[in-house]
């Protein structure tokens, strides 16, 4: 199976709405799973409206827990951490603020009545869901948990299960903006990258560095530049960045409300007829043939600890 990784080096450059017109463009040609590993603000679903068939706690890592039947209110726990994630309540009461615990583990060595307990970690949920492109694999984390990357190989993992389910061969994943962590992750055993530039000084400086991203993973890129039409030079100054990064150039796209007119209907673009529909079939197509003919995608397996 292959799988696309659809990436901006930015918030606000329509990746997530170039991700769901895909979706909707290559859903007719063929099967596909789509993915959303914008775990920490998932927003796909909005315009997918997947209905969940699965549901699964995500766990990772490990929280101290206080247990009062064994404190003898020493308070030296209070000392002990150094997030100040330990608070008196009330007398023999020491509450562990979940917001604050680093899972470090020092109060639960440390307390001479071990009065703390140790217990994993709910950082989120993942979902299996169905949607009107074909399944749909995305997760939601916990507001200010951590482990975003983990979560996003497990999702991997799962839209790996769900393609060979459904006898697909495409993953079409919507990734998060940036370069950082989760993106590195979303890269994992990717075949290919659908870069969405925004004609702009800022849209054109954060592609670089997505490229230069890329380039070490060794995947190739094509690039979609946005809202082209309100600057003819930024939009050949994109389109020469992604040239020079030796990015295939898809096309680009106008700034028009097209997007948010399907937004407001809860629509990909292209369920209603627009004046886009052919750009994004033949994107969606050349994507397909690009994919296909580079090197095939790996999914990167998670290793379990062994007790």
């Amino acid at each position: 199976m292959h799988e696309i990784v659809v990436l901006s080096g930015k918030g606000g450059a329509g990746k997530t709405s170039v991700t769901a017109a895909l979706a909707r463009a290559m859903s007719a040609r063929e099967k596909i799973v789509v993915c959303d590993y914008d775990v920490d603000a998932p927003d796909l679903h909005i315009l997918l409206k997947p209905e969940t068939e699965m549901r699964a706690d995500f766990v990772s890592g490990h929280l101290a827990v206080f247990n009062s039947d064994n404190c003898i209110d020493c308070a030296q726990c209070l000392a002990f951490c150094r997030f100040d994630a330990i608070k008196q309540a009330a007398p023999c009461e020491y509450p562990v603020i979940e917001q604050l615990c680093e899972g470090c583990a020092v109060c639960v060595k440390l307390c001479p009545e071990l009065a703390f307990d140790f217990v994993p970690r709910h950082c989120g949920e993942y979902y299996r869901s169905r949607t009107r492109f074909g399944t749909m694999i995305h997760a939601e984390l916990t507001p200010g948990a951590e482990n975003s990357g983990r979560l996003i190989l497990l999702l991997k993992q799962e839209a790996a299960k769900a393609a060979q389910a459904d006898g697909a061969e495409i993953i079409l994943s919507d990734g998060t903006p940036g370069i950082g962590c989760p993106v590195i992750s979303s890269l994992s055993g990717a075949g290919l990258v659908c870069a969405v530039i925004e004609a702009g000084a800022s849209g054109i400086a954060d592609f670089k560095r997505l490229a230069e991203l890329a380039r070490r993973f060794r995947l190739p890129i094509a690039v979609i530049v946005n809202k082209a039409d309100l600057s003819a030079e930024a939009t050949e100054a994109a389109m020469q960045a992604a040239r020079d990064a030796g990015a295939e150039v898809l096309g680009t796209l106008p700034f028009t409300p097209v997007f948010t007119e399907a937004m407001s209907r809860g629509e990909a673009v292209g369920e209603t007829p627009s004046e886009l529909d052919d750009h994004f079939q033949n994107f969606a197509d050349r994507l397909l043939a690009l994919v296909r003919g580079g090197r095939r995608s790996r999914i990167i397996p998670i290793k379990e600890k062994t007790s």
